[in-house]
């Protein structure tokens, strides 16, 4: 029997996550690093109106191989590895099958600075201060995070602490969970082989919160952890060695990620986390505010259908939705939320919809409130836009979307009238 075959045994008869798992899997599933680990990804850090990095790979698949194996040598999480190739069976793939290693990544839509944790893309990016004449550059690892109600909230802190050989305090609600399954713990667990922390830790400004090494590498890239930040071995050890105390962590959720590259708009698209009540198939807002952070014009129809069709396959791969037109120089880089616009009225989107019927529930609310609401459409996919104003000045559209807010629960952002969209969506009376 090979590796592939004990291993989906073992989550066919176990499935995860349900409780730590033994030390006789770790053993097993060390096997898989006989295979040899990639090196971190490194790049050369791009000018702030460029995002992509790393290029894509591939390779084929070997006698006895699972997915785990191609994900540790190439530095990738299991998840990533299994969206970028929904065709493979992660457990039983064909010898010779092709698999694409997502070893490309637009850079997440926040400050080059300290450590990044994106939790939908399960992806760390480490961006070290450079010596005087020295090339700034980015480092990116997959990570293993918490399940579905364990995520690490999204915040900014730093790192407090280094630890080599961290013994694991076990939290009480851990214990708890163990004593209930039979399988007690004690309340410290000593350094070594049986330390779910591993050999590295660092310890951030948040309560019980580490980004550390593991004895079971086959969790890197997946969704199994009580809530901390799992990393390779072969990873943590590099990341620890570089990363000084008083590093700033800034923790994101933003499942889709958009930016430039030469003169082309990529979309990169991850599952949504549960926790967000998010779905590609329900509501897209995430998707269109990472367009228009990045964006300074109108994209035309073709550009609103692919974006829709990459956010709805979720594969985790930039793949290019808009090139600007030759001899036309693309608009300066911006951010709306740091940009004053003079001249221009404000809207409140409030939401972009597939569905036609949650579209006419969420204007009844907004009409219901007596405030003026708008429905646009992009393209021939049918997205369906929900606005609300236009208000003359920013200040009149804040206080009206933190009204939605109060009065809805529905999440919403502000954009310039310009942006908005020129179609009509067509909703039933």
């Amino acid at each position: 029997m090979n590796t592939g075959m004990l291993v989906q045994e073992f989550m066919e008869t176990c499935p995860v996550p349900r409780k730590a798992i033994g030390s006789w899997l770790a053993v097993l599933l060390g096997w898989l690093s006989v295979l040899g680990c990639a090196e971190a990804s490194t790049y050369p850090l791009p000018a702030a109106s460029q995002f992509l990095v790393g290029q894509l790979q591939d390779t084929r698949v070997k006698a006895g191989e699972t997915l785990l194996d191609i994900a540790r040598r190439y530095s990738v999480g299991l998840d990533e590895l299994e969206e970028a190739n929904p065709e493979v069976d992660p457990w039983l793939p064909s010898a010779g099958q092709r698999v694409l290693i997502p070893s490309q990544h637009l850079l997440p839509d926040v400050p080059r600075q300290g450590i990044v944790v994106n939790l939908p893309e399960l992806r760390l990016y480490y961006y070290p201060k450079a010596k005087p004449g020295e090339q700034r550059v980015v480092m990116t690892y997959p990570l293993g995070i918490g399940s579905e109600g364990r995520a690490i909230p999204v915040t900014q802190t730093s790192v407090i602490q280094k630890k080599i050989d961290p013994p694991w305090v076990v939290p009480e609600s851990i214990l708890a969970e163990h004593v209930a399954d039979g399988d007690p713990l004690p309340k410290v667990v000593p350094p070594g082989p049986d330390n779910p922390l591993g050999r590295y830790a660092l310890r951030l400004g948040l309560s019980s919160f580490l980004i550390h090494s593991t004895n079971h590498p086959y969790s890197v890239g997946m969704r199994i952890s009580h809530g901390c930040l799992r990393m390779y071995p072969e990873d943590i050890e590099e990341l620890f060695g570089k990363v000084p105390v008083g590093t700033p962590v800034r923790i994101i959720d933003q499942p889709y990620k958009a930016g430039w590259q030469g003169g082309v708009l990529y979309l990169e698209a991850h599952p949504p986390l549960a926790e967000s009540g998010y779905s590609s198939d329900t509501n897209l807002t995430p998707m269109v505010v990472a367009l228009t952070n990045v964006v300074s014009q109108r994209l035309n129809d073709h550009a609103w259908q692919a974006a829709a069709r990459v956010a709805s396959q979720d594969s985790g791969v930039p793949t290019p939705i808009f090139a600007e037109d030759a001899g036309r120089a693309r608009p300066a880089f911006r951010h709306v939320s740091e940009t004053k616009i003079d001249g221009h009225h404000w809207m409140v989107q409030v939401g972009v919809f597939h569905d036609r019927d949650k579209a006419q529930h969420v204007t009844q609310m907004i009409q219901g409130m007596d405030l003026p609401v708008s429905v646009s459409e992009a393209g021939e996919n049918r997205l369906c836009r929900i606005l609300v104003g236009p208000f003359s000045n920013r200040k009149e559209a804040t206080l009206t979307a933190d009204k939605i807010s109060k009065g809805t629960g529905l999440d919403n952002f502000l954009v310039p009238q310009s942006r908005t969209l020129a179609a009509e969506c067509r909703l039933s009376n």
